[in-house]
């Protein structure tokens, strides 16, 4: 006796529309990480696909993306010379492990397409940063490396004595990062201060963090430079970060309707403006499926 399987649209649309939904969460559910540069050194030597080098990289950075949970800090070394790889990741202490890895496996794709030839390559995100290079850079001090500047959109009025205020609080933070050796988040420091002025209270939260590999005089050294290149631009803004490869110094204000405020001019998702946005054409494109796909079936149903 023959079946008869019966179709109905209704439950079709129904069961599409659930599946979206169910990548809605999935997707929602991922920390988002923030590009902020890559930098492919093309004064670096170079290789070609399949050399030894390759076959390295490609080792190291499968070894620094499948460590999970992610640590704040990790290095590898991959190969014998004159095809040795070293590579290492850092995260800020102050994220959870879950974004931490987020970042780095993000992190290690978008390095792996964008610099394809070239020995030393950094890549910037607002959470992390990783790196590798043909050279030993462990415990090395580098002041003439990139560096990743993330200022807010929005500055303080002049009137406001914050700017003033930041040097010796980003001082006492190096002080204490310096002095703090000890496992699990060596050179580490943050704080976190509430301020009275122009009638209205708002908090500031600040960090200083180094690279586990230095010792406390190159940490001190890094991070005062990291400090001295944020005061150059960022002295008023409401928000910065500034990520060097063996240091990154932060520090974020809380919104309050009740502090003026100045808006920048700012160039969206213009990529020379440091940071990229795409997420938001995914986000556009999904409501519009899913918009549609309810519509269909409510029409279905009627």
């Amino acid at each position: 006796m023959a079946t008869t399987i019966l179709f109905s649209p209704a439950l079709f649309w129904f069961s599409f529309l659930f599946f979206l939904s169910f990548l809605s969460l999935q997707t929602i559910s991922q920390p988002r990480v923030n590009h902020l540069l890559t930098f492919c050194n093309n004064r670096s030597n170079s290789f070609v696909e399949d050399s030894s080098y390759d076959s390295n990289l490609r080792s190291a950075l499968k070894y620094l993306r499948g460590t999970s949970p992610a640590p704040p800090y990790l290095s590898v070394t991959k190969g014998l010379s004159p095809d040795t790889v070293y590579g290492m990741y850092h995260c800020r202490v102050d994220i959870t492990k879950s974004t931490c890895g987020v970042c780095v496996r993000t992190a290690i794709t978008e390095i792996s397409k964008r610099c394809t030839s070239q020995k030393e390559a950094f890549i910037f995100y607002e959470q992390c940063m990783v790196r590798y290079s043909d050279y030993s850079f462990f415990g090395l001090q580098e002041l003439d490396g990139p560096n990743a500047l993330l200022p807010s959109t929005t500055d303080f009025p002049t009137t406001s004595r914050f700017g003033e205020t930041l040097p010796d609080k980003m001082n006492k933070l190096i002080t204490r990062a310096a002095s703090t050796t000890l496992w699990p988040n060596p050179y580490f420091s943050q704080d976190q201060q509430h301020v009275t002025e122009l009638g209205s209270t708002y908090t500031v939260d600040s960090l200083v963090q180094c690279s586990p590999d230095l010792d406390p005089g190159n940490c001190t050294v890094c991070l005062r430079l990291a400090v001295e290149k944020l005061l150059e631009c960022c002295s008023r803004s409401r928000s910065a970060l500034n990520f060097l490869p063996k240091c990154l110094v932060r520090f974020n204000t809380s919104s309050n309707a009740d502090v003026p405020s100045f808006e920048k001019k700012h160039n969206g998702d213009d990529p020379s403006s440091g940071v990229i946005k795409g997420d938001k054409i995914f986000e556009g494109i999904f409501v519009a499926v899913i918009k549609a796909s309810a519509l269909a079936l409510v029409r279905l149903m009627l």
